[in-house]
């Protein structure tokens, strides 16, 4: 079987909470981070940049609603994404892994329009050396965000712009995949140069890709929502 129809089955949409005495440990993260001094709830609109690589490591972020595209820009000017990240998926930790003021390493992008939840990265370190439970729903969050970085990593493994694409699509099932009579329709309004610029593509490919998976009767698009009508012979279609 290949990676596609593999990674479709195996992949888990949340990592399991583990349970702790701690107060902060029966809290959601939602609430830890809501919770610290100087936190914030920011709005950003789609395709608005969050942060740029370089910009200074000063907060850490949690998606309440929406989808993040995280990627890494190179000095060719070719930017690849290394995560699509989903609500309840914490990022920007950078500065509190290194301990001290440190940059940005990714381009952080709205994919959607993005409810975030934001504090400053000195009051989760204060609030980690407090409390061990709040370092325990960091790490249970972080863990998440690594899960999908490596899933994107795999997508991008695909040479054939087919299999990628399939990959992707079986991705954004499992995490943003709403059952319904038709199949699973992935919540989000995706361009055709969206998912283009997500897997390294063009529009024109994309195009003739999700036409080319309409006429064999495996995806519907209708208003940018797309779709997927069988995952499993999807991801048969490509094994």
């Amino acid at each position: 079987m290949s990676a596609v129809s593999s990674g479709f089955s195996r992949y888990s949409p949340q990592v399991p909470a583990a349970t702790s005495t701690s107060e902060n440990a029966s809290r959601s993260l939602l609430e830890v981070i809501r919770d610290l001094d100087g936190a914030s709830t920011e709005l950003v609109e789609r395709n608005k940049t969050i942060f740029f690589p370089g910009d200074p490591a000063e907060r850490v972020y949690l998606i309440r609603r929406g989808a993040v595209r995280l990627s890494r820009v190179y000095e060719s000017g070719e930017e690849i994404t290394v995560a699509l990240l989903r609500e309840n998926s914490l990022f920007g930790v950078l500065s509190l892994l290194t301990g001290h003021r440190s940059d940005r390493f990714y381009h952080a992008v709205a994919f959607t329009r993005v409810e975030m939840v934001t504090a400053p990265a000195a009051s989760v370190r204060a609030a980690i050396e407090a409390d061990t439970g709040v370092g325990l729903r960091l790490l249970q969050g972080l863990s998440s965000r690594i899960l999908q970085t490596e899933t994107m990593i795999e997508t991008l493994t695909h040479r054939d712009m087919s299999s990628r694409l399939v990959s992707f699509l079986l991705v954004l099932c499992r995490d943003f995949g709403v059952p319904d009579d038709l199949g699973i329709t992935i919540d989000l309004r995706l361009s055709h140069q969206a998912i283009a610029e997500a897997i390294g593509s063009t529009r024109v490919t994309i195009t003739r890709l999700l036409g080319d998976l309409r006429q064999s009767g495996l995806v519907q698009i209708d208003r940018k929502k797309i779709t997927v009508l069988d995952p499993i012979a999807l991801a048969k279609r490509f094994s």
